[in-house]
This record gives C-alpha cells, sequence and structure tokens, in this order.
C-alpha cells in the first residue's frame, strides 16, 4: 500500500498554528501566485551548486500505517556545509510578525533540514530564512547550524504533537478497510453492463491507468465505478477517491451511492465539498478581524474534527453547516481542513483542474494514492477550456481610477500602477483603430499588459499588507480587491500560455484582452497524473477517440463502450430526410416542422420535449406550433430560469398530463434531469446543435485544423452532436420506459452523422415524408401496446 501524503506546510500548520485564520490567503491561490513570482526571481541567477525547488521526503509509521511527510525545499547549496533556503514573502517588516508565524517559518526550514540530513546522511546543515518584504525589496536573511541530532528530535516533537491527526486517519483507514473486505455489491444482481463496467474499472485502478467509457442511461454508472473503486481500498491500491462533477445534481447521486454502500456495511469517511460563496454563513462580516468564525480558529479545529467524525461518515454540506456553527468554524475552511481525513471526496472539477483554486493541500505533488472518477466527462472539454481562459477590461480600471480620483495619498503607488494599465489599454486601442476592425487574434501574448498588470498586482500586494495595519483603509477593499483578482487570474493564465493559445483583442464599448485556450489536453492529461490513475465515463462520450484526444488520454489510456441495457424495442429512433434546419432554410420548412412535431404528439397522448438550437428559433417554433394546436399544453424554456423556475418547469410533466415543452439544446433541460415512465415518452431534436458562429470557434477550427486536419468537426459537429446525445438521452431513463427520439434535420441522415450514431442507436430509421414518419410512430407504439 502506498503511503498516505502529508505536505511539510500541512504538517506544520495543523501541529505549530494556533490563532486566526486569515481567510484571503488559505482559501486562494493569487497570494501564493505573487510569492511564487518572487521565489523565482530570488532563485536566478544562483551558483552553479544551487538547486531549486528539491524535493525531500521521509516515511513515518503510526499504528501501522505508513505516512510519507514531503515537501520542496526552495534551495539548496551543495558545499561543505550544505545549506538549505527558505523563502518567505509578505508586505509586511520581519519584525511586524507574530512570533506564531515565525515558529511556523522555522519549523518548516527545520524540517526540510532534517530530511536532507537523513538523505545524505550529514552531521550538520546550515538553515537560511530569506524574508522578502515585497512593499520595499528589503530582503531578511536569518541563519542558524543545526546538528542532525538536533533536527531529528525537533521533527519528533512535531510528530508527536501530529500524532493526534494521524492516529485519527490511520484508525479512519483500518475501520475503513475492514469493512470494504466485507463488502458486497449492494443490489441482489448486476444490471446488464454493470459488471463489465466494475470490472474495467477495477483493472484500471491495478494498471495504473486512465479508462474512458461511454456507458449508456441505465447502466448505474455511479455505483458500478465506486464500488470497484472502493474495494480496491480494501486491496491498499487507492488511499483517497476523488469523485469529481459537473453539476451539483451529480453531486447529489454520489452522495446518494455512499449511502447506499454505507447501508450494507460500509465504514468510510465521505465529503462534498461546496464553494465558498454558496456555504459560507449569513452571519459572517466581511471584515476577517471581526468574523468570530475566523478568530480564533485554528484553538477550536482539533476538538471539531474529533467531534464530527467521532459522530458522522457522510459529511453533506448540511453536516458540515452545522458541525461549523456548533464550534463557532468558517463552514469552507472546516470542510477543506475535515478533507484530509476523508476516504472520498466529492467536489467539482475545478478542485482538481482548475490552476486558480485547484486543491494544493492535495496536488501540488503526484500522489499514487489518489484516483480520480470523473462523472460527466463529456462536460470537461469546455469547463478546461474556459478554467485556462482569461480576460480583463479597461473598464474595471477606469472605474477603479475614478474611485480613487483625488483621496487616499496611502494609494499612490496604486494609482501609478492604475494608470499604467490603462496607459497600455490605450495603446491596444489604437492598434485596433489602426487595423480598422472590432476584433484581432495574434498567437503571441501581449507582454506589455502583463508588464503592467504585474506591476498594479505587486502595489496592491503591499497596500494590502498595509490595510491589515490600519482599519481605517478597510473600506477601501471592497473597491481595490475585485480589480486586484482579475488581474491575478489574468497572470496566473499568463503563466500557462503556450501554442495551445491564442490572445483575443477586441473593442466595443470597452476595450478587452482575452487569452483563449484553444486545446486544454495538456493541462488535464497534467492534472490527471497527480493521482495513480482515472475513470472518465458519461452516457455520451461518442466518439470516444476525439474525448481521448481532447482530454488529454490520446497516448495514455483505455477506450470501453458498454451496450445500453434496455432493448432497442424501447426506444425507436427516427431521423427525417425532408426537413432543412439551417438558417436560411428555416422559415421555408417551417410548415413541414409543425406537421412533423405535430404528428409526434399525436401519435401518443403524453408528454414530449422539443429542443432547439436557439431561443429565437425555439420562440419561433412555438408561437407556430401554439397556433396550429391551440388546446395543446405547452411550456417553454426561458434565459435565465433560477432553480424555482426550472423546478416549475420539470413540475408540468407528470404521469397524467400531455404536456409539450420547449427547450434549448446544451441548457438545464437537456441534460441532469430525470423524467421517468410517463412523464416522457418523446423528443425532438431540432437541428444537429452546432454551436453559433462566432470568430472564438472560428479559431479553434483553425487551431485543429492545422493539428488534426479536423478542424470542424472539433469545434463545430462533435459538440453540437454530444448535446443532441444528451438531449435524447432524456427519454429512457428506466428499465420499463418507452419513447421516441425524432431526429430533426436531413443532416442526420447522411454519413458523416450516422456514423456518430451510438451502439443503441443502430436500429435507426430514416423518415422521407409526413406519411412514413406517421406510419413509423404508428407501428411503434402498436408494438409497445402489444408488448404490455
Amino acid at each position: 500500500m502506498t503511503a498516505t501524503k502529508i505536505g511539510v506546510r500541512e504538517l506544520v500548520e495543523l501541529t505549530v498554528r494556533t490563532g486566526d485564520l486569515n481567510p484571503v490567503t488559505s482559501a486562494s491561490n493569487n497570494t501564493a501566485m505573487l510569492g511564487s513570482r518572487i521565489h523565482r526571481k530570488l532563485q536566478r541567477d544562483r551558483e552553479p551548486n544551487f538547486e531549486k525547488e528539491v524535493y525531500l521526503e521521509q516515511t513515518v509509521t503510526i499504528n501501522g500505517q505508513d505516512y510519507l511527510i514531503n515537501g520542496r525545499a526552495d534551495g539548496i547549496i551543495t558545499q561543505e556545509q550544505p545549506v538549505i533556503e527558505e523563502i518567505k514573502t509578505s508586505a509586511r517588516t520581519f519584525d511586524e510578525l507574530d512570533q506564531n508565524t515565525k515558529d511556523r517559518y522555522w519549523a518548516q526550514v527545520f524540517t526540510y533540514g532534517h530530511f536532507l540530513c537523513e538523505r545524505d546522511k550529514l552531521k550538520s546543515v546550515e538553515l537560511d530564512l530569506i524574508y522578502y518584504q515585497t512593499s520595499t525589496d528589503e530582503i531578511t536573511r536569518l541563519t542558524q547550524v543545526k546538528t542532525a541530532q538536533e533536527l531529528a528530535e525537533r521533527f519528533d516533537d512535531l510528530i508527536n504533537e501530529f500524532t493526534d491527526w494521524l492516529t485519527m486517519r490511520s484508525d479512519i483507514v483500518t475501520a475503513r478497510n475492514q469493512s470494504v473486505r466485507k463488502l458486497d455489491f449492494p443490489f441482489p444482481a448486476y444490471r446488464q453492463g454493470q459488471r463489465e463496467l466494475a470490472v474495467a474499472v477495477y483493472k484500471t485502478i491495478y494498471a495504473k491507468t486512465r479508462l474512458f467509457v461511454e456507458a449508456p442511461t441505465g447502466t448505474g454508472k455511479t455505483i458500478s465505478t465506486l464500488f470497484p473503486a472502493i474495494k480496491s481500498m480494501g486491496e491498499e491500491l487507492v488511499n483517497r477517491l476523488f469523485y469529481l462533477t459537473a453539476k451539483q445534481s451529480t453531486r447529489h447521486v454520489a452522495e446518494g451511492a455512499m449511502v447506499l454502500l454505507a447501508n450494507h456495511g460500509l465504514v468510510a469517511k465521505s465529503i462534498t465539498l461546496t464553494a465558498k460563496e454558496a456555504i459560507t454563513f449569513a452571519d459572517e462580516p466581511d471584515d476577517p478581524s471581526l468574523n468570530p468564525y475566523m478568530i480564533g480558529y485554528y484553538d477550536r479545529l482539533k476538538p471539531a474534527l474529533k467531534d464530527l467524525f467521532a459522530n458522522e461518515n457522510q459529511l453533506t454540506r448540511d453536516m458540515i453547516e452545522t458541525y461549523a456553527k456548533k464550534h463557532t468554524l468558517d463552514p469552507f475552511e472546516f470542510s477543506l481542513d475535515a478533507s484530509l481525513f476523508c476516504d472520498v471526496i466529492i467536489c467539482d472539477y475545478n478542485y482538481l483542474f482548475d490552476p486558480t483554486v485547484y486543491l494544493q493541500r492535495f496536488f501540488s505533488e503526484p500522489d499514487p494514492g489518489n484516483f480520480f472518477l470523473i462523472d460527466e466527462a463529456h462536460n470537461l472539454v469546455s469547463r478546461a477550456r474556459s478554467m485556462y481562459s482569461a480576460d480583463i477590461n479597461d473598464q474595471a480600471f477606469v472605474e477603479l481610477k475614478k474611485q480613487l480620483r483625488g483621496k487616499y495619498p496611502s494609494l499612490r503607488a496604486v494609482k501609478k500602477g492604475i494608470n499604467q494599465v490603462i496607459t497600455t489599454f490605450d495603446t491596444l486601442q489604437i492598434t485596433l483603430e489602426e487595423e480598422n476592425t472590432r476584433e484581432m487574434f495574434q498567437a503571441e501574448p501581449i507582454t506589455s499588459l502583463t508588464t503592467s498588470l504585474s506591476n498594479f498586482s505587486q502595489a496592491v500586494h503591499d497596500w494590502l499588507g498595509e490595510v491589515n495595519r490600519d482599519e481605517e483603509q478597510q473600506p477601501l477593499v471592497e473597491f481595490v480587491l475585485p480589480v486586484y483578482f482579475a488581474t491575478n487570474q489574468y497572470l496566473r493564465i499568463a503563466e500557462y500560455y503556450d501554442d495551445s493559445f491564442e490572445t483575443k483583442l477586441s473593442h466595443d464599448t470597452t476595450t478587452v484582452v482575452k487569452q483563449l485556450c484553444l486545446d486544454p489536453s495538456h493541462f488535464i492529461d497534467l492534472s490527471l497524473a497527480k493521482g495513480r490513475g482515472a475513470v472518465l465515463f458519461s452516457a455520451t462520450l461518442s466518439p470516444i477517440d476525439y474525448y481521448q484526444d481532447i482530454l488529454g488520454g490520446s497516448d495514455n489510456s483505455l477506450a470501453y463502450q458498454l451496450s445500453s441495457p434496455f432493448a432497442q424495442t424501447h426506444q425507436a429512433v427516427i431521423a427525417t430526410a425532408n426537413i432543412q434546419t439551417t438558417y436560411q432554410q428555416r422559415e421555408a420548412n417551417l410548415p413541414e416542422l409543425i406537421a412533423t412535431l405535430t404528428a409526434l404528439v399525436m401519435s401518443k397522448a403524453g408528454n414530449y420535449l422539443f429542443f432547439f438550437p436557439s431561443y429565437q428559433y425555439l420562440d419561433q417554433v412555438y408561437t407556430a406550433f401554439a397556433r396550429a394546436n391551440p388546446t395543446a399544453e405547452l411550456c417553454r424554456q426561458v434565459p435565465s430560469m433560477n432553480a424555482e423556475d426550472r423546478d416549475a418547469f420539470l413540475a408540468n410533466f407528470t404521469t397524467d398530463s400531455h404536456q409539450v415543452g420547449f427547450a434549448v439544446l446544451g441548457g438545464i433541460f437537456s441534460e441532469g434531469i430525470d423524467l421517468k415512465g410517463d412523464r416522457l415518452i418523446g423528443v425532438a431534436v431540432i437541428s444537429v446543435g452546432l454551436p453559433g458562429l462566432n470568430s472564438e470557434t472560428d479559431r479553434l477550427k483553425e487551431y485543429f485544423n492545422k493539428k488534426n486536419g479536423q478542424g470542424f468537426a472539433y469545434a463545430y459537429q462533435l459538440p453540437g452532436f454530444n448535446n443532441v446525445l444528451q438531449a435524447a438521452g432524456r427519454v429512457i431513463r428506466g428499465a420499463h420506459d418507452y419513447g421516441v427520439v425524432l431526429l430533426i434535420d436531413a443532416r442526420f441522415t447522411t454519413p458523416r452523422y450516422r456514423r456518430l450514431f451510438p451502439k443503441h442507436w443502430q436500429h435507426a430509421t430514416t423518415s422521407r415524408n409526413l406519411t412514413q414518419l406517421s406510419e413509423q410512430l404508428v407501428n411503434f407504439w402498436a408494438n409497445v401496446d402489444q408488448s404490455d
């Protein structure tokens, strides 16, 4: 069994730190990004025997469980008396730091010194703590020389203090493994395809690889992936499982699966991580110095965690909030600290893949004890592109300049930084005017903007250090921080900029610069490499080689496609050859389209959903359909529907209603909804779902044309067809469901699209006119009635 990894920083935080929690730096990577830039600055141009970012580790055993304490020293100088350097940054002077902070800094250096002495059999080592004051560029260097014996004793003291934490985790792992070995599949029998999927997942874990799985609706993907992954824990192949999702609904499904397994004997700790803005208590003040949930946080953390784990196994959002309130702790920070002791972590994609908010405590270094289950993996394509793209505009800086004009002399450096950024934007706007265009793309980043933004970020960082000591300036923070965070987001993405990016410069009412990630596959690959392996699964992952390519698995993964567990006779798939839905043909084909949709709903009374590529097209057809069917019960999706609106829309679809719903492809009703049985008996998908034409998607097309000659497919056809598959997947949700999928567009009958049809659509038929369609619908429902 691979040892459980614990970072040196994590070790020091939980053992040395007491007192308040800094909410800005603890939950955000913005400050870490600025510190990393300073680290690189200090590490450049060193002597030849200087080695930066040196990985060091040591394994300790507690209660029979191995723990790998690891981290990276900022630098080591190899000489007769070896030197370890650790760099820390802040706007405050070193003398202004509290003693607890200094103790934590030194504890980290001492730990690295101990690891180096153990590794290289040293008798002593020089330890240099380098403190960089960002507000003045002043460097304070403090040096201690410690013997190997002294450092070993300090490390033992640290481990003894940490033993409570390690013992807690060790006891959790022991109880988990004992229960896992006795755990059986939580149903009397496997559904068709479930055993094959479970075996494939287990083999993937054993082989330390990645698996892409298309498993149609009804397979039971969640339990079929979770169960074998948890069983692998009992075999000591995996220590921690991350179940990553794109939507709250799928997180709830994973929670339900954990409860099901617990009811069948599993003793394991699972936690669902909730976004900070969603879980923060309403009575938490904006000023952290007045926040009772932050003040003295670490003094109350240990008893809170002991209370939580002594009484609970499934840590949902409600459970975290209950114990956080009981112990007066910030619920978001409490959930992150609790996750360190959990076996299964259910969370959004961004906690692994997003470079600005990923969980550093788990993913700062690769850990073969981690394994990833990526649910609804088709959603990761667009999400990853978004995570690695960033834009910034001049209006935010212009407004900030107005707010600060003539006031706040302490912000002189910040104001200077704002002016530099605005000047840069003005120059870029002139460039657009000279080219007589509103937007342009270029392969290279705009370095002048990056430089001015870096200067602004540095100035704000230094000023924030002053704010902490001057309460009168606290109200300014709400003006400056949003622009500061947007700047740091842009700068963070700038660090990843390579040949898979382009820069978009545009101006309408404001000048905008966007770093556009066209191909996130390399970054996804690096994120997945943080663990032992991964299973990426979805009901719609066709063609699977496309997803392997775009999600970073083309060279190091396996592919597996399951057949539908339901008989083909349960579903009719009909493509119409007589209707064109391209923009130019919509008006001319509207009468035939209305007649076709009317034939569908008249073939059998019940509930239907129609999906359209745009709201404009939806509204056009809705008006015409309502005019042709004045007694029909209709409802339609509108832009910006909230949760209550969504629930009200779905409430129209009951087992005894005759509702016709109009919705958009790729929207909130095209996936993630579960209208079983008679709540939905038919879906019509109008058009092949191509994304709307726009300049960014065209750049995506050009990029993949150059890369693999499949620009149109990667940019337009395949993303659109996945929306079609998702919408069609709303029909058959259970073993006793029957229904029709009507594909309305002549392009569906062409080889280009037919070859994309999944296995359970191979029986699809073609309708060439309204009479033929009516006959096919009548025959399908007649056969259904006979089978009943």
